[in-house]
């Protein structure tokens, strides 16, 4: 299956204009914003949509209430979508909409949508450093250090399930729709990648109590350490809350900074995650914090030597 990864998700809130504000500082580009919700893109067009949880359009709610109503994934071409649809088909209702797109729910009762995929081709370099020993990466007179610089979120890169049965969840994606498994955490879940995607991982699925099941966190790329400090340091001081990092990931390699949301899920700024195709083996190691992080920092307040001279 052809699947190139997330496009959107699609939130039912219940503070519309809090949700549309938050995601807006996030970094995310507003399209057809009111009172009713909106859609909050990345460069490449991937997005998060934001609709009230008594929309009558909106996927029915999880029983545990979890605001996420659909996770909508991107496939490369006709026949993937066609191949899903007859897939999916043969034990459960998939409907096809008028957009195009079909819609099913997963075995943990996630509605799941799959639809040719929006991403549009970007080109932007990457964060560039020097160090010794190699050729500059910025040229000479280049600055790095520059606060006023615009971040622009790239693209859509993962979401994380709580469900009940990861074991039965991470059949499903891989035997009915061919996720590949990354990495994984022994008896909590594993990370897993569409076969369009080098990405180290779309979706990490935690095994949690049945009074847990929905999201975690999602997450945007950006392009590179720098801009991840820099974005969650000007998103903090717009006054949301930090909840774990900034730090860097061991498995996929990626920076992260997560803060608190008015969604009911953690938001994720990452940057720098590990690529991967089929000849990767997968690696496996008992759930913890040491085996989570390489290192994790907290931010404090700027602070010179010898103190502020003012």
């Amino acid at each position: 299956m052809n699947i190139t990864g997330l496009d959107s998700l699609v939130f039912g809130v219940d503070d519309v204009e809090a949700c549309n504000q938050y995601l807006t500082d996030y970094g995310l580009s507003p399209k057809d914003v009111s009172a009713a919700g909106g859609t909050f893109e990345a460069l490449d067009g991937t997005s998060v949509v934001i609709r009230h949880k008594d929309d009558p359009s909106l996927p029915p709610a999880l029983p545990t209430g979890s605001m996420l109503r659909k996770t909508i994934h991107g496939v490369a071409d006709q026949a993937t979508l066609s191949a899903i649809a007859e897939e999916l088909g043969k034990d459960r209702d998939v409907r096809h909409l008028d957009d195009g797109s079909i819609e099913a729910e997963d075995d943990m009762g996630f509605t799941l949508g799959f639809q040719l995929s929006i991403r549009q081709p970007i080109s932007i370099p990457a964060e560039k450093i020097n160090a010794p020993g190699d050729e500059p990466g910025r040229p000479v007179n280049a600055i790095g250090a520059d606060e006023s610089v615009e971040i622009k979120l790239r693209s859509l890169s993962h979401v994380v399930y709580f469900v009940p049965d990861s074991k039965k969840a991470e059949k499903f994606y891989i035997e009915r729709l061919g996720f590949r498994v990354a990495d994984r955490f022994t008896n909590l879940g594993p990370f897993l990648r569409p076969q369009g995607t080098l990405d180290h991982h779309t979706l990490f699925l935690v095994n949690t109590p049945p009074e847990m099941q929905g999201v975690e966190h999602f997450t945007f790329h950006l392009g590179g350490p720098n801009e991840l400090l820099l974005a969650g340091k000007r998103f903090q001081d717009k006054g949301y809350e930090s909840f774990w990092g900034p730090g860097r990931h061991i498995y996929g390699s990626n920076w992260f900074w997560y803060f608190n949301s008015p969604m009911g899920v953690h938001v994720e700024y990452d940057a720098d995650m590990d690529l991967h195709d089929d000849s990767w083996t997968a690696r496996e190691i008992d759930a913890s914090a040491d085996a989570s992080q390489i290192f994790n920092f907290t931010l404090v307040d700027k602070w010179m030597p010898g103190g502020d001279p003012h």
